[in-house]
C-alpha cells in the first residue's frame, strides 16, 4: 500500500513560516498534482514528503508508517528531478541501474529490471548511449526509468518537464500520464503550470502563500473555484475578473462602474453598493446579433479558434471563439454572456459569494 497522508504539517525556516498546517489524504494508486505559483511551497512539500527536507512539526505517514525521522532512502520513494541529474560519464543503463547496485541487487535481476524499464519507455536502442548523446526528452525518460527500476512505492516528479521546449512537454505529458496508467503507482507531481496540472491530475492540491487554497478534481476546480485566487489561476486563457458592485438581493446582476450590467446565474444574497468581483471564463462569452457593447481591440488567432480582447464598460475582458469569423481591431460587436456559469466572488476576503 502507498496511501500518503499528512497531519498539520508545518515548516519554518527560522521565523519565516513556508507551509502552514497542511493536512492531505492521498490514495494508493491516486496521481496528485501540487499546483501553485513559485514560491508557494509545493516543491518544499514534495521534498518533506520525499524525506529530503525535515518538517517543523506535524506527520507525515507512507503506507500507514509515521516517516517523519525515517531516512529518505527508507521510505521506498523515488523522485525524478528538474534537472534529470544523470551521470554525464555512465551509459543510460548504468545510470539507470546505479542505485540498484548500490543496494546490492544481484546482476541478472538489475538487468532484467533495465530491460523492462527501458521497453515501457521506449529506451531500449539508447541503453549504451551516454546522457551527453541524449536529446532533453530521452534524459527525461532516462531519469524516469532511474526511478521505474526501483519498484518504489509512490513517485514523486519535481516540475520534470519545466527545461523541455512546447512540443516535447506535451508528448512527455502524455509520456507520464501513460505511465500511471500502466503502474497504478502513487504518483506526486509538482508543477507551477496548471495546464499540466488538469491534464494529469486525478485531484489537484491549488496552494498559495503555503497554504492549501483548495483541492478536487481537475474539473470541480476549473468550474467550481472556493476564491478568486483559485478561478483565476486555474484555467487557460485565465478567467476575466471584474470588479462590480452588487445591485441588491432582487437582482440577478450586478454592475460595472458605468452603469454596464453583467447577468448571474441567481440572485446575489448582498446588500446594494456592495463590492464584489464577477468572474467569467473567456470560453463562456461568445458574439451574438444583439447583448453587451464591446469593441475588439485584440485577435489571436489559434487556429481553429481565435482569443479577442474586447473592451467593455472601461475594462478588457477575453472572449475565445471557436471558429475563424473575420474580425478586425476596432470593430463594434455585441456580446452574449452565459449567465450560469458566471461566479462572484467577495471583494475583500476573495472567497466565493455565488
Amino acid at each position: 500500500m502507498s496511501q500518503i497522508t499528512l497531519r498539520n504539517v508545518n515548516k519554518r525556516y527560522g521565523a519565516v513560516p513556508v507551509l502552514n498546517d497542511i493536512s492531505l489524504d492521498i490514495a494508493d494508486g491516486e496521481f496528485v498534482v501540487l499546483v501553485g505559483p513559485s514560491g508557494c511551497g509545493k516543491s518544499t512539500l514534495l521534498r518533506m514528503i520525499a524525506g529530503l527536507e525535515d518538517i517543523t512539526s506535524g506527520e507525515i505517514e507512507i503506507g500507514g508508517r509515521i516517516v517523519n525521522t525515517l531516512p529518505a532512502k527508507q521510505r521506498g520513494l523515488a523522485m525524478v528531478f528538474q534537472s534529470y541529474a544523470l551521470y554525464p560519464h555512465m551509459s543510460v543503463a548504468d545510470n539507470m541501474s546505479f542505485a540498484l547496485k548500490l543496494a546490492g541487487v544481484p546482476k541478472a535481476e538489475i538487468r532484467t529490471r533495465v530491460e523492462e524499464a527501458a521497453h515501457i519507455l521506449g529506451l531500449e536502442k539508447l541503453l549504451g548511449r551516454l546522457p551527453r548523446e541524449l536529446s532533453g526528452g530521452q534524459r527525461q525518460r532516462v531519469a524516469m526509468g532511474r526511478a521505474i527500476v526501483r519498484n518504489p512505492t509512490a513517485f514523486l516528479f519535481d516540475e520534470p518537464l519545466s527545461n523541455l521546449d512546447a512540443k516535447l512537454r506535451v508528448k512527455m505529458r502524455s509520456e507520464i500520464k501513460k505511465l500511471h496508467q500502466r503502474l497504478g503507482k502513487t504518483m506526486i507531481y509538482v508543477t507551477h503550470d496548471q495546464t499540466e496540472a488538469m491534464t494529469l491530475a486525478d485531484r489537484i492540491v491549488v496552494l498559495r502563500d503555503g497554504d492549501i487554497a483548495q483541492v478536487g478534481t481537475p474539473l470541480d476546480v476549473y468550474r467550481n473555484p472556493g476564491d478568486a485566487f483559485v478561478a483565476g489561476f486555474i484555467g487557460s486563457p485565465e478567467i476575466n475578473l471584474l470588479p462590480a458592485t452588487s445591485l441588491g438581493p432582487e437582482a440577478r446582476a450586478v454592475a460595472l462602474a458605468d452603469g454596464t450590467h453583467l447577468p448571474l446565474p441567481d440572485s446575489l444574497p448582498l446588500p446594494e453598493g456592495t463590492p464584489v468581483t464577477y468572474g467569467l471564463r473567456p470560453q463562456h462569452i461568445g458574439i451574438a446579433a444583439s447583448g453587451l457593447p464591446g469593441e475588439i481591440v485584440l485577435i489571436e488567432p489559434t487556429g481553429d479558434s481565435q482569443e479577442l480582447g474586447v473592451r467593455i464598460g472601461g475594462h478588457e475582458i477575453s472572449v475565445v471563439l471557436h471558429d475563424s469569423r473575420p474580425l478586425s481591431p476596432g470593430q463594434q460587436v455585441f456580446l452574449a454572456l452565459d449567465a450560469d456559469k458566471a461566479v462572484v466572488f467577495d471583494t475583500d476576503s476573495g472567497k466565493r459569494v455565488i
